[in-house]
Formats: C-alpha cells, structure tokens, sequence
C-alpha cells in the first residue's frame, strides 16, 4: 500500500468497501462497487452500484451530490474498482468524474475487464486527474473473485462447500440414514453461515443423489435481499428427479425458471415432459466416459458451466456429494473452498469427502489464502485453489 495513504484516505475506502458489499446478491452479474466522494475529512456523497438501477456507483454518488447542491470540485473519489472507459448499458464513469472536476482519484483495484483494465485510470490522468491504486487491494478483489473469473475465465467461480465429520467424511453409509431426511453434522451457526454463502451466490449446483437422499429446497434462506432467485442446479443424468421432489413442487409453484436439470442424451423423454411441465428446465448435455458409480456422473462439467455462463451466472456454490466433488476437483474447476467440521466422528466406510480424491485434509494443504475460525461448536476452514486477479496486471 502506498505511504502517501492517509488514514481519512483509509477510512473513506472502507466506507466504501462497505457500500460494495452491501449490493452482495442486488448488482451480479456485473461487480459490486461502492464510491465515496469525500473533501478533507467530510463525507460529500455515497453510491452503490445496483444491476436494476443501471447507474454505477460512480454515477449514484455525483447524482446525489447534485441533488443536493453539493459542489464536488476539487473532491476526492474513493472507489473499490476503477471507473469504467466503455459504453455498456451506462457511458464511461471515467468521463463523468473528470466533467465533474473530481481532482484525485484512489481506486482500490484495477478492472479485470479487458475493455476496462488500465483505460479508466489512463483517461483520468491524461485529464490531470491524481489517480492512485491499491488502497485495500486484496479486500475489493476479494468481493468481486465471481465477477474476475467470469469476465477473464468465461465460467462461472465455483466454491466447494462441505459439512465434514472430524475425521473427514461427509456422511454415514446409506443404510445408517434415514431416506428423504437430511443428515445435519454441523450446528445452527454453521448452517447459518451456509445461508449466506447461498445468498452471495447465483446457482448452487447438486446431483440427483442428494435429491434422492435428502429431498432439499436448495433455496436461499438468509432472508437478504436479492435480484434474482437462485438458480438451483441438478445434474441428473437418467432424470430420475421425482416430480413430488420439494425443489420440483417449488419450481411449480413460483414459476421463476430457477431450477435447471441437466441430463444425458438418452433420458426418457417423458420423464423430461413431466418435469417440464412442473416448470424445470431440463437440458440434455453430453455424457463423457466414467468409472464413478455415481448416477449423475458423467456429464460434460464444461459444457455445463458454459450453458451457466450464458446465462450470466456468475457464482455457482457446490453442495454435492462424493462423486460431483471428485469430478470438479479432478478436472481442475474448484476455485475456493469451504469446508466446515464437525466434533462427530464417523468412521471408515462413511462417505467420503470427493471420490478419487485424497480427501480434505491434503486438499488443504492446495489451498491458498487458508483462514481458520470457530463457528459455533464446529471448525470453518476456507481457502483458494486458484485466484482470478492473479494475472492482472498493475497500473499504479
């Protein structure tokens, strides 16, 4: 971080950073982004950039101050991720700030969008705009990792997401379990936090085993705000979702379109008009070879994540079993991971953490950025396996 920070300068860029997060579920597929237009220590105006409301953050804050009859020459604009220089659905906020007479500019982070990244700082400056970068750096990337690999990858961010035993497994085998009932390892506290981390994502993505084991909603419960519903997705290779399945009965009944089935090329096609007609959208992708005795295995992943991608989801969370884990992890696809234990032991010939896999504990030997913390009574251990700023260059 550069010296010449002052701590207004560090105040004003949390403020900011708060604002960003505050459009957690409300500005995807685009990045959330906060702005403070602050002169000396007085706060003049605040944006938040909203995907319904259109305007950038940059723009809500000059928008307001000019509402207000507030003269914001000579300011400061603190933003968490630089102005942008295109025309999109909004023109550049770069050209705004510089018309306003915005004197100096600290950005948190560079753009990863190509017809961004650098031209927003470069247009300010060459308007004699003092444009300084990386003040809280790492926690601006940090909330926008979905939008960086959308927009430089093509795919969906994915994060693994798993209720362990103290030993490692996901659950007790099949005949310990009671069918069509959750198996809960983790306390209230931790459930909670998966409510969130739901709610900070676009799809959340399981296979028909858990369907058919656990009979989940798979729904946002946080009780958050958010634009759009989160799309629930199953991977079903012979479509043997039950129609009285609670996701399908929820399908049926909110008619959002939020429940994508994808099955293989030889599905019955009635079992496809029955649930379509509940009001899934079941898509046939094609089946590769597996050695995996699991029923949804097998399914082109990548093919997958494109049809997620056009659809501009940019986030999809992994609540699946042994088998979905193992081929995202195996090919290479899991960006972060979250894991949470439990102080309950469940022994050899319980179910693994991810087929073909050697389990969590060498899994968090991979993890970059690993962060350790007590969520109630159970562990929350979380990290990176591959980061999408990585190769973004600098323009400070």
């Amino acid at each position: 971080m550069p010296s010449s920070f002052t701590p207004f300068d560090e105040a004003f860029m949390h403020r900011a950073l708060a604002l960003a997060e505050g459009a957690i579920g409300l500005a995807s597929p685009n990045p959330q982004v906060g702005c403070v237009l602050a002169r000396e220590a007085i706060t003049l105006a605040e944006g938040t950039h909203l995907y319904d409301a259109f305007d950038h953050a940059e723009i809500v804050a000059l928008k307001l101050a000019a509402f207000e009859g507030v003269d914001v020459r000579g300011a400061t604009a603190y933003v968490t991720l630089e102005p942008c220089s295109h025309h999109g659905r909004t023109g550049p906020c770069a050209d705004a700030l510089i018309a306003a007479g915005i004197s100096r500019c600290v950005v948190a982070t560079a753009d990863p969008n190509p017809q961004v990244s650098g031209r927003g700082i470069a247009r300010m400056r060459a308007a004699g705009i003092a444009v300084e970068i990386g003040l809280c750096e790492a926690q601006a990337r940090e909330l926008n990792r979905a939008f960086a690999c959308s927009i430089t990858w093509h795919r969906p961010f994915i994060t693994l997401k798993a209720a362990l035993s103290v030993d490692g497994y996901l659950a007790p085998p099949p005949q310990a379990r009671s069918p069509n009932e959750p198996f809960w390892l983790t306390g209230p506290d931790a459930r909670a936090e998966v409510q969130l981390l739901r709610h900070a994502s676009d799809a959340i993505l399981a296979g028909i085993g858990t369907v058919l084991a656990d009979d989940p909603l798979l729904t946002d419960r946080s009780g958050l705000p958010r634009r759009r519903p989160l799309m629930r997705v199953i991977l079903d290779t012979h479509l043997l979702t039950p129609v009285a399945a609670k996701l399908v009965q929820s399908a049926r009944q909110n008619q959002q379109q939020d429940l994508w089935i994808f099955c293989g090329p030889d599905a019955p096609n009635d079992r496809r008009a029955a649930l379509e007609e509940c009001g899934v959208r079941v898509i046939r992708v094609a089946q590769v070879s597996s050695d995996e005795p699991n029923l949804a295995a097998g399914l082109n992943i990548n093919e997958i994540l494109a049809h997620l991608h056009s659809a501009q989801i940019g986030s999809v969370l992994l609540e699946a079993g042994s088998a979905i884990n193992g081929a995202f992890l195996r090919q290479n696809l899991v960006d972060q991971v979250v894991l949470f234990y439990s102080e309950t032991e469940l022994g050899p010939g319980s179910m693994p953490f991810a087929t073909g896999n050697a389990g969590s504990f060498a899994l968090e030997e991979k993890m970059l950025a690993v962060s350790k913390r007590m969520v109630g009574p159970d562990v929350r251990v979380s990290g990176l396996l591959h980061d999408p700023w990585a190769n973004l260059p600098s323009f400070g």
